[in-house]
């Protein structure tokens, strides 16, 4: 579809979905809420749709995309699933945990959505919204986040058109913040049953995998064979101004993002609760860069649970 002047913004109801389908169906984007961050979503089996997610994010082509689905039977259609994923989609699915799975090779997808690598990153999200645009395509939708490429991630209506304004064709918006608001975990299973962590997010794999398997450990952020997955690019998730992290107070010139002890201009969580800090990273984040101080300074956030991830982002937008 042609470039707009501005980008539509549709009513997440059944009037929208209806809308953003049909717009995916001749080669459109459109930006949908999940439950973790919007996500941009063009049919995945299209060469020029998936272009076009490239060229509106400004996204590097090496950096694969992840593919939604709305189950496991979708997914047996576009990858070839080790048996350990059976029983870690009957925990995690639907939910904000991706897949790195071999591709098959009847997949029909854009080779540009698995960059030229054997596998393709699958998901199967929670949300309604995204539950309910699945349904009414009768096609394969690759949604990366709805952002400018390395830049801060959206989690709502407003932050996506914040950098994609006239980019895409449209918006879905619920009214409200993605929950988690930050991006999913992604598990790479290999066949010989080790597990690697791609990218840490809101599912804990080492609980997870201590739950099933007793023995061994996953390889906690241990994928070693170059970009396999959205997220691991070292410089990501950039607010366009300095970061410092760790900051216990703030320098004249500095925004702080506080947490629990530490107060701020704004806040990750007074409480220190690190569920809440994963949902508002991103938002703080968007006023840091959007205030009149030229750098940031973030306070120090544990490196336990969901802040491993918080932490993985942070030290991508500082990079």
């Amino acid at each position: 579809m042609a470039s707009k002047d501005a980008t539509e913004t549709v009513r997440a109801d059944a009037a929208g979905i209806a809308r953003a389908a049909g717009i995916l169906r001749v080669g459109g984007l459109v930006a949908v809420p999940t439950e973790t961050v919007y996500g941009l979503a063009a049919r995945a089996d299209s060469a020029e749709a998936v272009a076009r997610i490239y060229e509106a994010k400004g996204r590097p082509s090496f950096n694969p995309l992840i593919v939604h689905v709305s189950g496991r039977r979708e997914a047996e259609r576009l990858a070839t699933l080790p048996a350990a994923t059976d029983v870690v989609m009957e925990q995690c699915w639907p939910g904000p945990l991706t897949l790195v799975c071999p591709l098959r090779a009847d997949a029909n997808l854009a080779p540009a959505v698995t960059a030229g690598l054997p596998t393709v990153a699958l998901r199967c999200p929670s949300h309604p919204v995204m539950q309910a645009l699945l349904a009414a395509c009768d096609f394969p939708l690759a949604a990366p986040s709805a952002n400018r490429s390395g830049f801060v991630s959206p989690t709502s209506a407003a932050h996506v058109l914040a950098t994609l304004d006239g980019r895409i064709d449209a918006v879905l918006d619920d009214g409200k913040k993605c929950e988690a608001g930050i991006e999913s975990t992604i598990l790479a299973i290999r066949d010989n049953g080790d597990w690697d962590e791609l990218r840490p997010g809101p599912v804990d794999l080492e609980g997870l995998h201590r739950f099933l398997w007793p023995r061994p450990e996953p390889r906690i952020g241990q994928g070693d064979s170059g970009i396999e997955a959205p997220g691991q690019l070292s410089s990501h998730y950039a607010p366009g101004k300095p970061v410092r992290l760790n900051a216990e107070q703030a320098e004249a010139v500095e925004f702080l993002i506080g947490f629990g002890p530490v107060e701020g201009d704004v806040t990750l969580s007074k409480d220190g609760d690190l569920t809440e800090a994963a949902s508002r990273l991103y938002a703080c984040l968007h006023v840091a860069a959007h205030s009149n101080r030229s750098r940031i300074a973030v306070a120090p956030v544990p490196e336990t649970g969901i802040g491993r991830a918080i932490n993985d982002r942070l030290r991508r937008a500082a990079a």
